[in-house]
């Protein structure tokens, strides 16, 4: 089988593999937004109770492998009776482990303002919780972008690893056509392009939105 024909067997099964490693991500990223800023604000408020639970996940997320994550949740969870389909297995996975640096980058761009800007919400008359919300938070956020940007660039690559528990994303889509050709080469090289492509545009978003960002707080 010559390479235009191999590619045309394997574009729809590749592209619909890509569609479901985008939702992988995109679904991540959300539940991981969700997840994070819990963590961030539970690791800022001024309190052991909040802080020490959320301290512990964080570490524990980032220091045990993702693809170990998701063998815990599909595999291993089932055992005390509890159980998902692979779908949502591998979404909240991702969810989880994005959550945990997700709530690093917010807790540092949180830390990251000048304490003036506190003592200026104070100033006006707002407490913690009001001052956190409508003076640090905004511009937290525009200092994190980078960074939460990036995880969603890692989330990207990092849908590969729910091809172990049966999820036709991308990279099992690949393997499945590799099977009925027997041509790994050319195939993992077109999903590595895919990945790459899929990267870049997300680089290109990044940037824009830095520079908006940055246009904004010129303006403030």
């Amino acid at each position: 089988m010559d390479f235009p024909e191999l590619m045309a067997l394997a574009a729809p099964i590749l592209l619909k593999g890509t569609g479901y490693t985008l939702i992988f991500a995109f679904a991540a990223m959300f539940g991981g937004l969700v997840i994070g800023f819990i963590l961030a604000v539970a690791r800022i408020v001024p309190s052991r109770w909040s802080q020490v639970p959320a301290t512990v996940y964080v570490s524990m997320m980032r220091g045990t492998p993702l693809l170990v994550q998701v063998f815990i949740i599909y595999y291993g969870l089932p055992s005390i009776g509890i159980s998902f389909e692979p779908l949502t297995a591998g979404v909240l996975a991702l969810s989880l482990n994005a959550g945990a640096y997700i709530s690093e980058s917010l807790r540092g761009a949180i830390i990251g303002i000048a304490r003036g800007q506190w003592s200026a919400g104070y100033s006006l008359g707002l407490n913690y919780r009001q001052n956190l919300r409508y003076v640090v938070l905004p511009q937290a956020l525009r200092l994190a972008v980078p960074s939460m940007s990036n995880t969603l660039i890692s989330l990207i690559k990092d849908t590969s690893l729910v091809s172990v528990i049966t999820v036709t994303e991308l990279l099992l889509a690949t393997k499945d056509v590799i099977a009925t050709t027997f041509q790994p080469l050319p195939l993992y090289l077109a999903a590595a392009g895919i990945y790459w492509i899929l990267s870049l545009c997300l680089e290109h978003v990044q940037g824009r939105l830095e520079r908006y960002f940055g246009r904004s707080a010129r303006h403030a």
